[in-house]
């Protein structure tokens, strides 16, 4: 699988580590960063704050998000990010659990590219990978 560059949004230890686990599993351990709060996330997304002198030219390829992030949450994130044509097209997965569903489906009305539930295996990150290449493809066609 191509190594792609991300961004994984994760506040809790455990499953920030069982995603990077499944992440380097599946071959895609190239330029992962990651953010421990919305605002970290975005801060990284608009190259601002600890992120000043980070080129805007290298946005990640893909946004692994959690539901459940502190000071803004993932849906604030993703509303964020969708209202700025700087990261607007970035395709974004949703890592949820059970008791968020019904801020996932808020969520995909918001411009959620893909969702999977924690913790992410690497059968499940393959398969929304190949979720978010088809939108890059639609993307690139239609732009």
């Amino acid at each position: 699988m191509d190594a792609l560059s991300m961004l994984v949004v994760e506040d809790n230890p455990d499953h920030l580590e069982l995603t990077l686990i499944t992440l380097e599993e599946t071959g895609c351990t190239h330029q992962i960063a990651v953010a421990r709060d919305g605002l970290e996330a975005l801060d990284y997304l608009f190259c601002e704050g600890a992120f000043s002198q980070r080129s805007p030219c290298d946005q990640p390829e893909l946004v692994l998000l959690d539901l459940g992030i502190p000071k803004l949450d993932g849906l604030q994130v993703l509303q964020r990010m969708r209202a700025d044509p700087r990261t607007a097209l970035i395709p974004v997965l949703l890592l949820t659990s059970a008791s968020e569903q019904s801020d996932t489906i808020r969520a995909l009305k918001g411009g959620l590219n893909s969702y999977a539930s924690k913790p992410l295996t690497p059968r499940d990150f393959e398969d929304k990978l190949a979720e978010a290449r088809a939108y890059w493809k639609r993307t690139e066609s239609a732009g």
